[in-house]
This record gives structure tokens, C-alpha cells and sequence, in this order.
């Protein structure tokens, strides 16, 4: 029962009355200004999230980069780059993306509320064939040690063993946070114009070292990257360039994908691999190229390249992939002598196995020195220390 407290005409002691009992239940309800009750703490209802913004920032021969964004707090992006209509089925919008093709993007945001309208813009480049789209030069004028771009790199930092049971702490740019040091930084750019990754024993049976990522920051999707590279070699070093999918935040690894195109180790009692040369020459250096995905790993679909004539991965090379549609091709220093291409049909007979590379999804870039873990196992007497990994540049061109 609700109770009106209406004084006109009402008896004042009959009023106090109702007026305590209605105090009491806590159903009082003022009338004010002759109107009806007012509908105390109604909210409006919640509105669909607000339509993408579709932002761009120039990379390189006409090539961009576009940012999705939505002003709706928490919701969640779908995107298509065919020009179809998104769904909540669609990619989820995770980081910038590089676009060297004429595409259309297609975008909606999601909340609780429902789904915004349709954002929506068409992009004729016409770039050609093996134009250069991206890179990162590793450029620094200052005469100093200086930062890996902030806007391209962040950084993997701690020693979780990152599923391999690696040794290594690593160290993000300025952490003074033991066993890291500021003045001893693990990656830096220096005036030399390379990326330095340092691997460092700080103390026995204790290694620093970096994993740079470009993930939240730079992605993309097919087309061919190249890692210009110099990797040291002693026992534990596990020296790597290569990609995972945006979407590891929500289907994890390895149904994200993995695409590995600079990998090698040294390991006491691992005999040299290779398929060039078949059985390996006593004195081969290797690289190995794989790919990782839900039902199938490096172990199924890994293959090594034998270096000729003597080199070692040592020495500069340049270690690259040809991403397109339903192919993964790598090489090291000449594209036009690939030592393994992959397809889906390699998957034939893995149980479970799904290709991860297509239906729309970028990669985001890695570049790391792991120090021991279950491939090279751990650094012994004859690891030296500090040892480097430089890294010339990354670039990446349209197929």
C-alpha cells in the first residue's frame, strides 16, 4: 500500500498519523507541484555502442595504417577488409593494421546495448607488386644509446620460462627492477643504426635479456617480410624473428598462429639439421622455418635451411617470409630461392590440425634472444657473456 500525504483538507492529527505510518513501512511518496509521483533513480535506457572512427597514418609508397576506434567505453570491434558486412562473428580489432591493397574496411562496435551501425571506407591505393609499405630502420641520430621506437615496440618482460622453460628475465627499456639495469639496458637502438638485443649474466646462474613485440601497436596481413639479422652462436642462445596472431588474447596460442622465420639454436649434442644438404655437411650452420597452429607445431611443420659456402648465422642475413593466401614461403637472403613453402594441404593427416593464416587476421611482430629453455638447453662454461643479437632493419613489401 503506498500512502499520499495530502494536507488540504486532511485532519492534522489523522495526517500525523498516516504520515508515521507510512514512515514506518517506507512507502512515503511526496505529490509535488500537482503532479503524479515522481519515478525516483529511473535511469534512460542504454544506448548501442556509438559507430567505429576509421583512422589512417601514412606508411610508406602509398601504403596505410588504420585505427579503429569507437568513443562507446568497453565495446568491442568487428572489422572485415572484403567489403562483407561485420558480424560478432567477425575479426576482433585488437591493434593498428597495415593496408597496401585496394580493400574496403568495414567496422561495427558492440556493447551490452547491441551493435552500432555500420563504419565504412574504401581504399584505392594501387601499390604495386614488391613495393617497400613498412619497415623500421633502426635509424638514431642522437650519438647515444636511444629507445626502439615506442610507437612500433613494447616489450614481453619477466621469466615466466614462456612455456619453454627459458632462464632468461626479460628486460624492458629503463627498468631498474632487479635483476634488470638501467644502465645496462637489454635492447637499445644504437648509433650504429642496429637494434640491439643483449644477452647479459648478471650474476651466476642469473640472464637478462629482451623480447620486443609490436602487439596493440602494428599488425598485418600477407606479404613478405624480411629481418636483416646477425644472431650470436654458444650454447643456450635461442635467437628468434617471427609472428603470432592478433587474436591470441581470445583463442591463445597456438590457435592464433605462429610463423617463425629467424629461429636457430646452439645446443651441446645437437647435430647440425638441414635439407639443402642431405645428410648435413659436418660444418653446417641452419635456420629453421615453421609454423605453428590448433593440432600441429614446429615438430610436425619445421624445415631447415643449411647455410652454403661456409656462412653461419653469424654473419648478416636477411631472413624472410612470403605471406599470401593459403601459402607460407620462407627464405633467407635471396626471395626467389625459397627453401620450404607450406599450404593447408600440409596439414593432411594431422589430427585436429586448422590453418590459422587466413579469414582475415594480422600478426603482430616479435624479435627475441631466449637464453637456455627445452630446445638449446642451458648456457654452460663456454657461453659468452654479454652476447648480441642486431637486427639491420624490418621491412615489409606487397607480394
Amino acid at each position: 500500500m503506498i500512502y499520499r500525504a495530502m494536507w488540504r483538507g486532511m485532519d492534522i492529527g489523522m495526517g500525523a498519523a498516516m504520515l508515521a505510518a507510512a514512515a514506518l513501512t517506507g512507502e512515503l511518496l511526496c505529490a509535488c507541484g500537482g503532479g503524479g509521483a515522481a519515478n525516483i533513480g529511473t535511469s534512460p535506457p542504454p544506448q548501442p555502442a556509438a559507430a567505429p572512427t576509421v583512422a589512417t597514418a601514412a606508411a610508406l609508397n602509398g601504403a596505410v595504417v588504420v585505427s579503429l576506434a569507437s568513443s562507446t567505453p568497453g565495446a568491442t570491434i568487428y572489422y572485415t577488409v572484403d567489403g562483407s558486412t561485420p558480424t560478432s562473428s567477425s575479426q576482433i580489432y585488437q591493434a593498428p593494421f597495415l593496408l597496401a591493397s585496394n580493400l574496403t574496411v568495414k567496422a561495427i562496435a558492440q556493447s551490452s546495448a547491441g551493435a552500432s551501425s555500420v563504419a565504412s571506407q574504401a581504399f584505392n591505393l594501387n601499390i604495386p607488386s614488391g613495393a617497400l609499405v613498412w619497415s623500421d630502420e633502426f635509424a638514431n641520430a642522437t650519438g647515444s644509446n636511444a629507445q626502439p621506437n615506442q610507437q612500433v615496440w613494447t616489450y614481453e618482460t619477466g621469466n615466466s620460462g614462456f612455456g619453454n622453460s627459458e632462464l632468461e628475465t626479460y628486460c624492458a627499456w629503463g627498468s631498474n627492477a632487479s635483476p634488470c639495469s638501467m644502465a645496462s639496458p637489454s635492447a637499445y637502438v644504437g648509433a650504429d643504426g642496429y637494434l640491439h638485443i643483449v644477452a647479459q649474466q648478471p650474476s651466476p646462474g642469473v640472464y637478462t635479456s629482451a623480447r620486443l613485440k609490436t602487439q596493440g601497436l602494428f599488425s598485418f596481413q600477407y606479404g613478405r617480410i624480411e629481418f636483416r639479422a646477425q644472431v650470436p652462436e654458444a650454447q643456450g642462445y635461442w635467437p628468434a624473428g617471427w609472428l603470432m596472431g592478433n587474436n591470441i588474447a581470445t583463442v591463445n596460442w597456438p590457435a592464433c598462429g605462429e610463423m617463425d622465420v629467424l629461429e636457430r639454436v646452439d645446443a651441446t649434442g645437437l647435430p647440425p639439421k638441414g635439407t639443402q644438404n642431405n645428410p648435413p655437411a659436418a660444418t653446417s650452420d641452419w635456420n629453421q622455418g615453421s609454423i605453428h597452429g590448433t593440432g600441429f607445431t614446429g615438430v610436425d611443420l619445421g624445415t631447415t635451411y643449411d647455410f652454403i659456402n661456409g656462412a653461419t648465422a653469424s654473419e648478416w642475413h636477411t631472413y624472410g617470409m612470403i605471406w599470401s593466401k593459403n601459402s607460407v614461403l620462407y627464405y633467407v637472403d635471396n626471395p626467389s630461392q625459397p627453401y620450404v613453402t607450406y599450404t593447408s594441404t600440409n596439414l593432411n593427416g594431422l589430427s585436429g590440425a586448422v590453418w590459422p593464416f587466413d579469414g582475415g587476421q594480422s600478426s603482430f611482430i616479435i624479435l627475441n634472444l631466449a637464453i637456455g629453455g627445452s630446445w638449446p638447453g642451458p648456457p654452460n662454461a663456454t657461453t659468452p657473456f654479454p652476447s648480441q643479437m642486431l637486427v639491420d632493419y624490418v621491412r615489409i613489401y606487397t607480394n
